[in-house]
């Protein structure tokens, strides 16, 4: 069994070993067991951090570089008729704490009929799509990111403000 315990930056040029792939919600657990895709155990233990993202490099004991793969899931893709009744809609869907992707034009989020009545109720146009699920990360982190960008967990207090004349 391959025993994967550190997030790694870059493959430094290095060959992938393999490819993990899973779907959100196992995304966002520290330790879990899994097969890589070509079938071989895993045994995942990371350190607290933020959530795994497809394309995000791990790295096994013995140095092997695993890339993660977003799952193809079962996903509701909302659409608008404008800008700001899809804002209103992203508000809706926020007020109840729910993952959700953004992309230009739509909204996705997991398949859940009450959320797609409520949406369909509020106008919106709802259909079911299977795509990799890659939701914002959340307020108090450093925001979606790419998979060459290197981020930390977030800190609730990690903004300041720079001193303005009236403050000296």
């Amino acid at each position: 069994m391959i025993e994967i315990d550190a997030r790694s930056e870059s493959n430094g040029g290095a060959p992938l070993a393999g490819q993990l792939e899973l779907s959100f919600e196992s995304r966002q657990k520290r330790q879990f067991s899994s097969k890589l895709r070509s079938g071989d155990e895993v045994l995942v233990r990371l350190p607290r951090g933020p959530i795994l993202r497809g394309g995000d490099l791990l790295r096994s004991r013995d140095g092997a570089l695993i890339e993660v793969i977003a799952e193809r899931e079962s996903l509701l893709q909302i659409e608008s008729n404008g800008p700001s009744h899809l804002a209103r809609l992203a508000y809706h869907l926020g007020n109840r704490h729910v993952a959700c992707e953004v992309g230009d034009g739509f909204l996705r989020i997991a398949t859940d009929p009450v959320l797609e009545k409520m949406l369909v109720g509020l106008g919106a146009t709802v259909c079911r799509v299977v795509a990799p699920f890659e939701p914002e990360a959340g307020a108090y982190t450093h925001g979606h990111r790419r998979s060459d960008e290197v981020s930390q967990p977030g800190r609730i207090h990690e903004y300041h403000t720079e001193p303005t004349t009236t403050d000296k």
